[in-house]
Parts: structure tokens; C-alpha cells; sequence
């Protein structure tokens, strides 16, 4: 999945245009769009939209993201949804692998009394928004079949740490965030799970979005956080693998494949070596997706 758009669960009309966006995933927000005199009827609201929009044959991910376990209002965030068969839960300040294993187990129990198979709920954590998540990042690996990858969230680190902001004059992350960012990162790959880039605030910036976009998927994240159906387009673009690169990396599996236990191979004047093909091999992967 390259691109998770977020529509607060009371957002009426806005689900179904949300649905309709080109995300590859809609993430419904019960947490921090909802304020807390609207949690009931934004859950209710939830229920009934999954219950119609799961059974649409095309149609994105359906993701919704619940209140933290620190909030109290897990269990009835998940008494109300689970019955819809939302494809994941985004699961907030997840610190480690154990916050994780504690919401699996949530999970297993509602699905059984709702009739849902046991694992079909996934998790896609936002693992660094918290100090304690950042020095929990690397406990995630193992702890759940449901988990499907790691995000990660500069504002409520920034509330937590109280800095006055967490971008420069220039828009780029200052340090403390920065280190955040690659600890997701990491996070991500000693998990072997997917890494999702944090949200561009500057909605209406499609060219800093587009020039942002570009450098995650650089460093290695596969898709990136949206709050506006317009910045969609742009983070499906980035992270949708071009022509000429497709064809490098099946140049590059191909060379590997003539060559049976050869550790480097040359193609063109350069050579290539094991995590060149590894590489490859994970675009080619994208690129089916």
C-alpha cells in the first residue's frame, strides 16, 4: 500500500469521497479528529460505514484508528468497530512489541465473539510517537502476525517533548525528529515490515509533498500518510515504481538467476552484488502490489 488517507469516522459524505480518493488505503479516525463528546456516534458511524463499504468489490483498505491504550477507551472503541471487519486497525502510540501483543489479544477475543476469523484484523502501528515508543522501536519483531508496519508521529512527539516546533524555517525535520524518522526506519526493517511515512501537514504544497515523498522513498519507506484526498496522486506517483526502474530490477534478477551462487554480476559496465538483488527484488514486489 503506498497511500493512507485519513477522514474523521464523523466525517459523513467524506468517507464515501474518501473511498473514492485513488488511496490505497482510507484510514477512519476515531482519535484525534473526534472529539471526546462525539466518541459514541463517531464508533456508530464507523460500524455502519465498514458494514456498507467492505462488500464494494473494488474498493481500498479499510483501516481504523483507535484511541491509545493510555486513553481508556480502547475496549470501546473495539466493542463497536470489530463487527464491521475493518482490515487493520491503526494502533497509536504503540510502544513496543508487549503494546502490541496486548492489542492482538484484544483483538482475538473480539473477533471470536463476532464471528470474524481469528487474524483477519490487522495492525499497522504508529511506533514513534512517543519517548517511550522510540526507545521501545526495536521490540516489535515477533510479537504479532496481524502487525504490517510501522509509522511514526512528529506532533504528539512534539507535544510530549514541548518544543516550540519540530520543522525548521525551511520545512525540513529538525534533529530530534530526525532521529525519530530513522528509528522508525530501523524499527521497521529489523521487524521486516513495511515503514510508512508520517503525514505533510502543508496540504496545499503539492511540490514540498512531492520533493518530501521522494526523499522517503529514498531512505526506504513504501508509502507515506495523507490528510487531503489531493495530496493522494502525488504519494501514489513516488512510490509507484517507473518503467526504466522495473526493468533495471528485473535486468538485475535476471543476471543473478543466470548465475547461480555468484555473488556479484555485471550488467552494462557495473557491477551488482547480493543487496543490489535483494533491492531489486523488492521493487519488483512493489511494483506486483
Amino acid at each position: 500500500m503506498r497511500s493512507f488517507l485519513f477522514v474523521p469516522a464523523d466525517g459523513g459524505s467524506k468517507l464515501d469521497k474518501a473511498t473514492a480518493s485513488g488511496a490505497d488505503a482510507v484510514i477512519i479516525d476515531l482519535e484525534d479528529s473526534i472529539v471526546p463528546e462525539r466518541k459514541d456516534l463517531a464508533r456508530a458511524a464507523t460500524l455502519e460505514f465498514l458494514k456498507r463499504a467492505r462488500v464494494s468489490e473494488h474498493r481500498p483498505r479499510l483501516l481504523v484508528r483507535i484511541n491509545g491504550l493510555e486513553t481508556g477507551m480502547t475496549d470501546a472503541d473495539l466493542d463497536a468497530i470489530v463487527a464491521g471487519e475493518p482490515d487493520a486497525i491503526v494502533f497509536p502510540k504503540a510502544e513496543g512489541g508487549t503494546s502490541v501483543v496486548h492489542l492482538d489479544a484484544k483483538l482475538t477475543a473480539r473477533e471470536a465473539i463476532a464471528g470474524v476469523p481469528e487474524g483477519h484484523i490487522k495492525i499497522l502501528a504508529q511506533a514513534v510517537e512517543s519517548s517511550a515508543g522510540l526507545f521501545a522501536a526495536g521490540t516489535f519483531h515477533g510479537s504479532s502476525a496481524r502487525l504490517i508496519g510501522l509509522t511514526w508521529g512528529p506532533e504528539d512527539l512534539s507535544a510530549e517533548l514541548g518544543a516550540e516546533a519540530n520543522r525548521d524555517a525551511h520545512g525540513e525535520l529538525t534533529e530530534p525528529y530526525r532521529l525519530a524518522r530513522s528509528m522508525c526506519l530501523y524499527a521497521a526493517a529489523a521487524a521486516k515490515l513495511s515503514a510508512i511515512e508520517t503525514v505533510y501537514v502543508d496540504f496545499r504544497n503539492l511540490e514540498g509533498l512531492r520533493r518530501d515523498t521522494e526523499f522517503a522513498r529514498r531512505d526506504g519507506f513504501t508509502g507515506r500518510l495523507a490528510i487531503h484526498p489531493a495530496q493522494v496522486p502525488v504519494i501514489n506517483e513516488v512510490f509507484t515504481p517507473t518503467a526504466a526502474q522495473v526493468e533495471r530490477a528485473k535486468a538485475v534478477v535476471a543476471a543473478f538467476a543466470a548465475k547461480p551462487g555468484a555473488g556479484t554480476v555485471g550488467i552494462d559496465g557495473k557491477m551488482y552484488d547480493r543487496p543490489h538483488l535483494a533491492r531489486a527484488q523488492a521493487l519488483l514486489a512493489r511494483q506486483k502490489a
